[in-house]
């Protein structure tokens, strides 16, 4: 059997490279970005991407690095070092998979669509191998259970401006697993009634509108009138127009780590008055 151990990296005109078909990891161009491209511009590529080639053509399908890789167009390299791996489609899609889980910070939506790829070329495997049905959601994560793999990939059943939504940390995971039973015009529909009531559905909201939808009985009138309940837990909020923190708090931030940092702030603001005041 032919080993697929990489040899040692090999320099790769950045034109012959393409991402991964359907990789479900975002590239954005935010602050992180820009400190890896300058990064980049100083130092090069430090740890190689790994590719492997396609076939009848010169061109190599990016398995790992494809943040590495945006950086390196945006500095301008015309190659960077990759390990080539012969792998097949579906190995690759598991390889890419499991070689981004381990990061320290990974949306949500990254990791609904990661579980959703990673289980399709696993089973895939196992039907050209003959083992259909041997693959389960169980075999996905080392740290999820099958069950939560499986909530996982119900989100990628969420429309976009939801999935935004709980990625941004406006919507919690469990209320996104549920509002993702919805079909799509109720969903949007959902959507609509949070910007009219200016709110976000609870747990217990999202689990009402999946159940009256199993029962065929949820429309938009519906959807509005639980939205416009009053939570008992609803509170007087402030808002802070994006404009005025820009510059202020790494772009990079997710919104809980964002309001993390404005407590802070506004805890040592707090202490620099009193400071002033024990001072006179």
């Amino acid at each position: 059997m032919k080993s697929t151990k990489p040899k040692a990296p090999v320099m790769i005109p950045v034109e012959n490279l393409v991402p991964f078909d359907g990789h479900p990891y975002k590239v954005l161009d935010d602050n992180s970005m820009n400190d890896l491209t300058e990064s980049v511009q100083e130092s090069g590529i430090l740890e190689p991407l790994t590719v492997r080639p396609l076939e009848n053509t010169d061109n190599y399908e990016i398995i790992s690095g494809h943040r590495r890789y945006h950086a390196a167009k945006k500095a301008g390299l015309t190659e960077v070092p990759a390990f080539i791996r012969a792998v097949s489609r579906d190995e690759a899609a598991i390889m890419l998979v499991d070689s981004n889980l381990h990061r320290e910070r990974i949306l949500p939506s990254e990791k609904a669509f990661a579980y959703k790829l990673k289980l399709e070329a696993m089973e895939h495997q196992g039907k050209t191998c003959g083992q259909v049905g041997h693959k389960s959601r169980d075999d996905v994560s080392d740290t999820d259970s099958g069950r939560q793999v499986q909530r996982y990939i119900n989100l990628t059943n969420l429309i976009p401006e939801l999935l935004d939504m709980m990625d941004e940390g406006k919507i919690a995971f469990s209320v996104g697993v549920e509002l993702s039973f919805l079909d799509d015009q109720l969903q949007y529909d959902v959507l609509n009634a949070c910007e009219e009531n200016d709110n976000t559905p609870s747990y217990a909201q999202a689990v009402r509108m999946h159940k009256a939808h199993a029962a065929a009985t949820l429309d938009r009138e519906e959807i509005n009138a639980i939205l416009s309940e009053e939570k008992a837990n609803q509170r007087e909020k402030v808002t802070i127009p994006l404009d005025r923190l820009k510059g202020k708090i790494p772009g990079s931030y997710s919104v809980q780590q964002q309001q993390d940092y404005i407590v802070k702030a506004c805890d040592h603001y707090h202490k620099f008055l009193q400071r002033q005041r024990d001072a006179r």
